[in-house]
């Protein structure tokens, strides 16, 4: 059992390496608008692809830490690399408040969606090299294939908001290029980041690949977690997220901006 009492009152925690979870915090409010979401981004040790894992579940155990004082009753892993080494350091953390990974909700769509069962998966170096893609969508289904490739410079890209730069465009149809000839009809965006860089990644994919974001499958996930357990905040008014970061980057206004649409609400400095 949880260290405290869970209620539909009660916040969602989501974290993640840096901003891109801010794709999931979106995806969750418009999924669910009555929910009250507290955000942690570590931008202050921000990117988590390119770790040892020895030092990413250290992180990941950290940052549950850091959402468990809020008394959450859902944990949401918005980082793939997390969700790829270190999904049992937050579950152990968590102490019985349910988690969720945006890995597995990523996989488990792109296995009911193929229709040609030939999945391509792109992700960070510490996601792909953990194979962790590759098992949860075979474990959907074991005729399933799996293409996988690492695409470290999106996450630096998207942190600098190159949505539409012809650097950007150059960088993925290098790393897309590995597709060619795969005949996959369903692309995995196996990280957080990559849906503020979707135009570009469709554009050169093309329009006959099925595009999967982890984050709308997580919210829908979430969702139904919440419904099962009897603790969906059935409220109607809309709660801004509350947002946590251990570095306050001069870019940051501007990035919630091109993440969320919105203005920035209140942030809080924490230390981890």
């Amino acid at each position: 059992m949880p260290q405290h009492k869970i209620s539909p009152d009660s916040p969602i925690g989501i974290f993640d390496s840096g901003i891109g979870g801010l794709t999931v915090v979106k995806a969750v409010q418009a999924a669910l608008p009555a929910e009250r979401l507290i955000y942690f981004g570590d931008t202050a040790r921000v990117p988590y692809g390119t770790k040892s894992q020895v030092t990413i579940r250290k992180y990941a155990r950290e940052d549950t830490e850091l959402l468990m004082k809020h008394q959450p009753k859902l944990i949401i892993v918005a980082c793939n690399t997390v969700s790829a080494l270190a999904l049992d350091v937050v579950e152990q953390t968590a102490g019985g408040v349910p988690v969720i990974g945006v890995l597995r909700a990523g996989a488990e769509l792109a296995a009911g969606r193929t229709r040609s069962g030939r999945i391509g998966v792109i992700g960070t170096q510490a996601t792909i090299g953990s194979h962790a893609y590759t098992c949860a969508i075979q474990e959907e289904n074991d005729a399933l294939e799996v293409f996988p490739k690492a695409c470290p410079l999106f996450v630096p890209l998207a942190e600098e908001g190159f949505i539409d730069h012809p650097a950007t465009r150059l960088v993925a149809e290098e790393y897309l290029a590995a597709f060619a000839g795969k005949a996959i009809d369903t692309l995995v965006l196996g990280c957080t980041h990559y849906p503020i860089l979707r135009k570009v990644i469709e554009s050169i994919a093309g329009p006959q690949i099925t595009i999967i974001d982890s984050a709308e499958a997580v919210a829908s996930k979430a969702g139904e977690l919440l419904a099962a357990r009897n603790i969906l905040n059935r409220g109607d008014e809309q709660a801004l997220p509350h947002l946590m970061v251990s570095d306050l980057p001069q870019k940051f206004r501007e990035l919630y901006r091109l993440f969320m649409g919105t203005e920035l609400p209140d942030v809080e400095l924490v230390g981890v």
